[in-house]
């Protein structure tokens, strides 16, 4: 693995496969390319991994909309990879960038890769009450004077929450690893201000918005018990793409990238194989 930079944002590189395809992995919300370090490893081929615009070391954008999300990835691959085409994978948030950016360069992409998209705006839906207590709660810590906003919003005990509520898995080692990696990395972010405008888009925008616009192979893999995007409403979001497959991994939830990464891999070797 080689850290690496372009512009403002840093990057991890991982292989150097000449003859294999090239890699481009985004990151969830308030994570960093930490959380797709086990599928970077497992990847053949050239592997890129950046932290998202104001998370982790890469400098926060002017704004954080997803135009300016789609804009920073353009210029990314292309600094990374010239005019070849690369295989583009998203997880959760990654993969509402991913999608919009798929939606207006589709001809940049070799495939595109979903992992636990987000099917439907979070401001909608069965959990929009709760989404809209999170609203609150960004917005109050970027309200806040400094010295009271990063404790606010890297609150250890919210982080715990999350981490127990979307693992599945029942070995205490890997839920030890997964509560680990949320303390160590939930918390690098640019600021208050950057935290609350990426979380505004992140529950703002969803895959589903522009599924019907991706023409590039699509694959979407999904986690049966996900309580973020139900397979329901994968299943819903998956029949809107011209040229999607669906694949679901079963016993696991939102964090596929952590519980099952073996699977996950396995998943997106046979897709690009078989296209």
């Amino acid at each position: 693995m080689i850290s690496k930079t372009f512009g403002e944002t840093a990057y991890w590189q991982y292989g150097t496969v000449a003859t294999g395809p090239i890699f481009v992995l985004i990151h969830g919300f308030r994570g960093t390319h930490h959380g797709l370090s086990a599928i970077a490893e497992r990847l053949k081929g050239t592997v890129v991994v950046p932290d998202l615009p104001g998370f982790g070391e890469s400098q926060a954008l002017k704004s954080h909309h997803i135009e300016d999300y789609s804009s920073w990835l353009d210029d990314f691959i292309t600094a990374i990879a010239g005019q070849q085409t690369i295989v583009l994978i998203g997880h959760s948030f990654g993969s509402i960038i991913c999608a919009h950016y798929a939606a207006t360069h589709g001809e940049r992409l070799k495939q595109l890769i979903l992992i636990n998209p987000i099917g439907e705006s979070a401001l909608k839906g069965p959990r929009k009450i709760l989404t809209a207590g999170a609203v609150l709660f960004y917005k109050i810590g970027r309200m806040l004077p400094d010295k009271l906003a990063k404790p606010w919003l890297s609150s250890q005990l919210m982080v715990d929450t999350m981490s127990h509520v979307m693992t599945k898995s029942k070995d205490p080692t890997l839920k030890a690893d997964i509560v680990d990696q949320h303390r160590r990395y939930f918390s690098r972010f640019s600021s208050p201000a950057s935290l609350d405008e990426a979380f505004r888009t992140s529950v703002s925008k969803s895959v589903r918005d522009v599924a019907p616009q991706i023409t590039t192979k699509t694959l979407l893999i999904a986690g049966e018990r996900d309580d973020i995007t139900s397979i329901r409403q994968q299943q819903s979001v998956h029949a809107l793409f011209t040229n999607a497959t669906l694949k679901i991994i079963p016993n696991v939830g939102h964090l596929t990238h952590y519980e099952t990464p073996d699977q996950v891999v396995e998943l997106i070797e046979a897709f690009i194989t078989r296209s």
